[in-house]
């Protein structure tokens, strides 16, 4: 059952997926949130846990940084062991002046400077977007919880030091919220495979006003996004 880059057996992956790109907070969340949470997987230290969140099997996997790394480990999710439902739960850069540190934003749609949906899509331009009751719930949840939550298009960059002077301006012009590196490959993949895929994101620093969060911080006290995705999912199983 094993993949190249996952080991866990059969069975030990849940249909609901937390994707996290560190694999520290992966093991963060799992010790955290999940009740009887095992360790199912540790290829290349990128770790994956299983357990229960109010009687809902709920895996969480580290997925690295970047749509390159994330697409290995959401296709074999996905192909090899039955994921369906998936959710980034990572962190992000402002870009919107109305977006602050801490805040969460859930992302309808992903632009992308990546090739990899154009490869996917014929050579055309794919509206990477994520599965409305998925992102409907993350949303419902987020304003029940009082938590901040901005919802609109992020920006999926395949640089995270980018090259182009003018991109912050080209994204604040057509109302980007936020810049980050992994939500179009994941929203792709999902439409191809006919699984469902939403991103909730912690806004851990500001591109523009230089606001930022420590990686400590970014490890450890991003809890508003996680319990709001772990609530999300269980109202969405219901």
């Amino acid at each position: 059952m094993a993949t190249p880059h996952i080991e866990a057996g059969q069975g030990d992956i849940a249909e609901a997926v937390l994707l996290p790109g560190d694999p520290r907070r992966a093991a963060y969340i799992a010790e955290t949130f999940l009740q009887d949470a095992r360790q199912v997987t540790a290829v290349r230290n990128m770790v994956g846990f299983t357990g229960t969140h109010e009687d809902m099997p709920v895996t969480v996997m580290g997925t690295g940084m970047g749509i390159p790394s994330a697409s290995i480990y959401v296709t074999e999710l996905i192909r090899e062991y039955g994921a369906q439902r998936l959710v980034r739960v990572g962190s992000c850069g402002g870009i919107s002046a109305n977006v602050d540190v801490r805040d969460l934003v859930v992302a309808i749609a992903a632009a992308t400077d990546s090739a990899v949906n154009r490869a996917r899509y014929h050579g055309w331009d794919y509206a990477a977007a994520a599965d409305y009751d998925l992102l409907r719930a993350m949303v419902d949840e987020a304003t029940a919880s009082e938590a901040t939550v901005h919802v609109g298009v992020v920006h999926s960059s395949d640089s995270f030091y980018n090259p182009v002077a003018d991109a912050v301006s080209a994204w604040q012009r057509m109302g980007i919220l936020a810049v980050e590196m992994e939500a179009a490959g994941l929203y792709a993949i999902a439409a191809e495979e006919g699984v469902r895929a939403v991103s909730i994101l912690t806004v851990s620093d500001h591109v523009v006003t230089g606001a930022a969060t420590s990686s400590i911080e970014r490890e450890r006290t991003f809890d508003d996004m996680v319990r709001v995705a772990l609530r999300a999912l269980a109202g969405d199983a219901a």
